[in-house]
């Protein structure tokens, strides 16, 4: 999180609980409260989750505010509502009417679907920088929140999924890359082609490919179509472009199990783990420089784009 948003996100918890203790009372007669409070409490709510977010991933939030809302339902549910006299207080209140929004909310995003935007031209060219996607969150197995261990399996990762996962050293981050390499999988990479446990992955010339990227002008690429393990999909490079910017290469888990030259890398990966990279392979932040995923950091496997405000056709587009 940026300082400037921050301290946004703390302006707005002040600003909020001003509202909220010297907002008023509702009046006589009246189902709503003063405006004040109700702002007050939209304000603590935004600054809240910002402040939140900046320690914790956008799951352990939430998870946050539907305990803290289920407490206070619960508490004046089964005890403070038989007790009570009057009119519960506005804390009470927007506590009982948020708490069954956010629990649903927290369990679809939990257990059946994400939205994840797309923030960069990594995955180029089936995904651009706009698209909104949907993400399965149990094609992989239903998974505790927020530990994100498999409680009930469901199927497996595959060579040439497209995956949101948690980004290694940052696990606050989505990433989303294509699955190249599973457990015990070895990795090469070298002179634009990529190989498997020693097989090559079969591709061929599709064109080239030309896209606008902010700040930098048209990138000129030649366009491939891969086959893995039945996938079909299309990638991009550039001829001139080393296979690696070996001084962006990181020090990450399982470091050794990688070498890099000149003419790219070869990795073995580790148990429990993937291996990712991106489609737009002259253009992507992925497994070649910080490593490989745990599977604990999986989020799921995206399969649809929802949406594009500008480029309205990609609505409804699969994910491959």
């Amino acid at each position: 999180m940026g300082e400037n948003l921050f301290w946004v996100f703390i302006v707005a918890v002040i600003v909020g609980g001003m509202l909220i203790a010297f907002g008023g009372q509702r009046e006589v007669g009246q189902k709503d409260w003063p405006v004040s409070v109700q702002w007050g409490y939209l304000a603590l709510v935004i600054g809240g989750f910002g402040l939140l977010s900046n320690y914790m991933s956008f799951t352990a939030v939430m998870l946050v505010f539907v305990l803290v809302t289920g407490v206070v339902w619960a508490l004046d549910k089964y005890l403070l509502a038989k007790k009570r006299a009057g009119e519960a207080g506005h804390f009470v209140e927007y506590s009982r009417g948020f708490f069954p929004v956010i629990l649903v909310v927290f369990l679809l995003r939990s257990f059946l679907v994400e939205p994840f935007q797309i923030p960069s031209s990594s995955m180029r060219p089936g995904l651009v920088v706009g698209d909104f996607i949907l993400v399965n969150k149990f094609a992989y197995g239903i998974r505790v929140p927020v530990l994100n261990n498999v409680i009930v399996p469901v199927g497996k990762v595959s060579r040439g999924d497209v995956v949101v996962f948690n980004y290694p050293p940052n696990p606050k981050v989505n990433y989303i890359k294509r699955v190249i390499g599973l457990a015990g999988d070895v990795v090469e990479y070298r002179n634009k082609r990529l190989t498997i446990n020693g097989k090559a992955v079969p591709d061929e010339k599709d064109g080239t490919y030309d896209y606008l990227e902010q700040s930098l002008g048209t990138i000129h690429n030649d366009q491939f179509k891969e086959v893995m393990d039945g996938k079909a999909y299309k990638v991009l490079n550039i001829p001139d472009a080393p296979v690696v910017a070996l001084g962006q290469v990181s020090e990450f888990p399982y470091r050794d199990q990688c070498q890099y030259d000149d003419n790219g890398f070869v990795c073995k990966v580790p148990a429990g783990h993937y291996f990712m990279l991106g489609d737009n392979r002259d253009n992507s932040l992925d497994g070649r420089y910080w490593g490989f995923v745990d599977d604990k950091l999986m989020v799921g496997k995206a399969f649809l784009i929802w949406m594009n405000f500008g480029a309205l056709s990609r609505i409804g587009t699969s994910i491959h």
